[in-house]
């Protein structure tokens, strides 16, 4: 299987060098000898133990090389005290050449380096194109923006999508990330972010995935903080095929804080793989992550979340929580809660619940009139809401709470609730970009 992507390498890369920019050119033979070193995650790999990643990357996907001509491209937002630049990379853009505020943004983080992981590997080697979110030194984004992946087309395709945030000194924004489909063909993605956070940034990201049972997501995220600083990563999946989802934090700064937030509904035959690692480098940082899981029918979810505690991260605060409830009696979930400590100065917990549908609570609202299938979607609509009510965006957590609904009580899905839908206004009160 591994040779299957070698070779297509080997086919495009001379394609991939005149498309591309310098600074992604410059890794590409790099990146596929780690590939070729690691060969494909198969369930032997200990991160990748509970998704079978060959049976996903086995079809022949066309893969798209040419770069798209997007009408409004880039986006500059006007701001009252610098511009946000959200812009794709061609070939014509030099390593440095953003300039927003009058300063060049390098995009040399993006090489991957960071633990050897195959498919970030894959995608470093294949991605023709990368998507810059920079928000400068100071600027407050008053409005959301918002990044909506359509995967569109008649053939089986597999997408390699890179982006790369970087949040400058006591920025503040939030970015939000939704896939939807628009075809009922196959589709691989295979997605690779990473977020710069500096000294005193402030970011919440938010990602949706609303596809179809013949879409497989494979995402990695890199988070890199500085001093100060706070992130929220809130991750959502309401409808898909096969998901893996890896995210990997670095807290490299003192008095730093992390918040994880993962919901997740399966039902029918999707997969749902989450798997963290938050590693505390330094002292005085904080982390909580909560993870819960509704698995109906013939799905399976699996969790694995590892809390990383440095000799010098001391006075560390970490909580990690997995709640999962299986509604019937062919759902399968895997969980693997995990703390590594060297510290001894620190206050950590985790913990980890598998459970079924409350057969009591089910008997009190029958008796009361309410019927089965509603006191099921009631049960699991409660469950779910935890993780939605710790989402800070206000707009968005009432909406998500109405998807929410329309999605446990399996309803049809149309073009008003999915791409047509207006956009949540802001959680400081503007109207979200796109």
């Amino acid at each position: 299987m591994t040779n299957q992507y070698t070779e297509l390498y080997e086919e495009v890369k001379g394609l991939l060098a005149k498309q591309s920019c310098q600074a992604l050119n410059n890794v590409r033979d790099k990146a596929m000898e780690t590939f070729k070193s690691l060969g494909l995650p198969t369930r032997k790999v200990e991160r990748y133990r509970y998704t079978d990643v060959e049976k996903a990357f086995e079809p022949n996907y066309g893969l798209s090389l040419a770069p798209l001509t997007i009408k409004g491209i880039p986006y500059v937002y006007a701001m009252k005290d610098a511009p946000i630049d959200v812009t794709p990379y061609y070939n014509k853009v030099a390593d440095a050449a953003v300039k927003a505020d009058g300063t060049p943004v390098s995009i040399q983080q993006l090489k991957g380096e960071y633990k050897p992981d195959a498919l970030t590997a894959l995608n470093t080697a294949l991605a023709h194109d990368a998507l810059l979110v920079h928000i400068p030194k100071g600027t407050k984004v008053n409005t959301p923006i918002r990044i909506e992946n359509i995967l569109s087309g008649e053939q089986d395709t597999m997408i390699v999508r890179r982006v790369l945030i970087v949040m400058e000194e006591c920025s503040d924004a939030t970015i939000f990330f939704v896939d939807h489909a628009k075809n009922d063909s196959n589709f691989l993605t295979l997605q690779v972010i990473e977020v710069v956070a500096k000294d005193g940034a402030h970011l919440d990201m938010y990602e949706l995935e609303e596809t179809h049972e013949k879409c497989n997501r494979f995402s990695n995220l890199y988070i890199k903080t500085g001093k100060d600083v706070t992130v929220r990563h809130n991750n959502l999946t309401l409808s898909n095929g096969v998901t893996r989802n890896g995210i990997e934090v670095y807290l490299q700064g003192t008095e730093s804080e992390v918040y994880l937030n993962g919901a997740v509904i399966a039902d029918r035959r999707q997969h749902v793989d989450n798997n963290t690692i938050i590693d505390h480098q330094v002292p005085r940082c904080t982390s909580k992550e909560l993870y819960k899981y509704v698995i109906d029918d013939n799905a399976v979810g699996a969790f694995a979340g590892k809390i990383m505690v440095r000799e010098d991260a001391q006075q560390t605060s970490s909580q990690e929580t997995n709640n999962n409830m299986c509604a019937s009696s062919d759902a399968r979930m895997f969980t693997q809660p995990m703390l590594e400590i060297y510290a001894d100065d620190v206050k950590c917990a985790h913990g980890s619940t598998v459970g079924v549908m409350d057969e009591a609570a089910l008997f009190y609202m029958q008796q009361r009139g309410i019927p089965l299938e509603t006191a099921r979607t009631l049960l699991k609509t409660a469950f779910i809401s935890q993780v939605v009510d710790e989402m800070k965006w206000e707009s968005f957590r009432d909406r998500l709470h109405i998807l929410v609904d329309k999605r446990l009580s399996k309803e049809e899905r149309c073009g008003s609730c999915r791409i047509c839908s207006p956009l949540p206004t802001s959680p400081r009160g503007g109207e979200a970009g796109e």
